[in-house]
């Protein structure tokens, strides 16, 4: 699903081998994860997560925005969307 690589001994950055929306669902849907605009930029290299966030909205997904303790605004997405199922969206 991801493929790994490391940029040194200290950092690290994940290349995603899928599209990000599909990536975002099966990371967040479900799994009381929550991730941020820096997370989501530093760790998975999507720049505009918002747009992204968006989009799963779009689509029925039910997007839950929340604030972190440091204020920062992060996304998590209930295992349900707006129509009650569970049903994966990108299969």
């Amino acid at each position: 699903m991801t493929k790994y690589s490391f940029t040194s001994a200290n950092t690290s950055f994940t290349t995603l081998t899928v599209p990000q929306n599909v990536f975002l669902e099966r990371f967040l849907r479900g799994t009381d994860r929550t991730l941020t605009e820096a997370q989501a930029s530093a760790t998975y290299g999507i720049q505009n997560l918002r747009a992204r966030v968006s989009e799963l909205r779009d689509i029925g997904l039910n997007v839950k925005t929340v604030k972190t303790a440091t204020g920062k605004t992060a996304y998590r997405i209930s295992a349900r969307d707006y129509s009650g199922s569970r049903a994966k969206v990108f299969a």
